[in-house]
């Protein structure tokens, strides 16, 4: 059964890496006979792998395209290119791409052997990339995986969380979610001690193992769990809010408005409402300020007597 099992595996090796094989070329590579490789292709096919078959002297076997995707065999450097292209889809903010690449990166490192790890590992310790945007924050795409494999397996987590303001505290949580941003990646997760749903910036967190044990899944806070961290980190998160009517349609608006910098709704076709947050009103006369759309404040009232505060300050300034 070992012995067939390699086989197999050899066999599909052989029809990933070439375009075409006649069946003495496969025989002869196998050292089996031309009927083994009939039985081997009747195999694979059963396996779910969609292996052609072409009659005559011309003839012969080709890796096909299926409706589902079967399991890949990859060589040493294939499996190196992949992960490292995974892990650089995951520290970047390509639309659409980051958790998915963090989920993939996950699986392939489960399998890769040390020393294959090691290579990747290296790699990617000694690159600088510079594609990172102003304020872009940095995530070791270990602890990435890591989280992403907690969430997976429904395993409690443990790590150190260093604070905006540099303190360190322990956490013990269960981990729901990965959500990323275009600069930053959040883990959703409920917190034990605390007894509630928090969000937490993975660049803060170190992961303490040993985790586990395992645990029932809670319903999350919200079913959508972007608009939930979106809210949670630009309004939330801070003492002061506002909500601003911004004159320029929401599309517009989404262009400079980052997910993290505030929470935009339609109002109609020409404006639309942003509600956010900061750590002062004079923060946030200078967030609104410097999006460059003209605007108007619905709350608070403070706000406005802030910026007109800062109006007649400039006005001396200039006068």
């Amino acid at each position: 059964m070992l012995e067939t099992s390699a086989r197999l595996l050899r066999l599909l090796s052989l029809l990933q890496a070439h375009r075409d094989w006649s069946g003495a070329d496969l025989a002869e590579r196998l050292g089996v006979t031309p009927r083994t490789v009939r039985r081997d292709v009747d195999k694979l096919r059963e396996l779910g792998y969609p292996v052609n078959a072409s009659p005559g002297t011309g003839g012969g076997y080709q890796l096909g395209a299926g409706a589902e995707l079967p399991p890949l065999l990859l060589d040493d450097e294939e499996a190196v290119a992949v992960a490292v292209g995974l892990r650089t889809a995951a520290g970047h903010g390509v639309e659409g791409i980051g958790e998915t690449s963090v989920r993939a990166l996950a699986k392939l490192e489960q399998v890769l052997p040390n020393r294959l790890r090691r290579r990747v590992g290296a790699l990617s310790a000694f690159t600088v990339p510079m594609m990172r945007g102003p304020g872009a924050s940095t995530v070791d795409p270990g602890v990435l995986t890591e989280l992403a494999g907690a969430c997976r397996d429904s395993e409690r987590l443990r790590f150190a969380y260093r604070s905006h303001g540099g303190s360190v505290s322990r956490r013990t949580v269960e981990p729901h979610r990965l959500v990323c941003t275009e600069r930053r990646w959040y883990l959703v997760a409920w917190d034990l001690e605390r007894a509630d749903w928090r969000t937490f910036r993975a660049d803060r967190i170190t992961p303490t193992p040993p985790h586990g044990p395992r645990f029932v899944p809670r319903r999350p806070p919200a079913e959508d769990l972007a608009a939930y961290v979106s809210e949670g980190v630009s309004i939330t998160a801070y003492a002061t809010h506002a909500v601003i009517r911004l004159k320029v349609p929401v599309e517009l608006a989404a262009e400079r408005i980052s997910p993290s910098s505030g929470v935009l709704e339609a109002i109609d076709a020409d404006s639309c409402l942003l509600r956010t947050g900061a750590a002062s009103l004079d923060v946030l006369v200078i967030h609104v300020m410097l999006m460059g759309f003209d605007f108007e404040v619905v709350e608070p009232q403070e706000l406005t007597e802030a910026i007109r505060a800062a109006r007649d300050r400039l006005s001396r300034a200039l006068g």
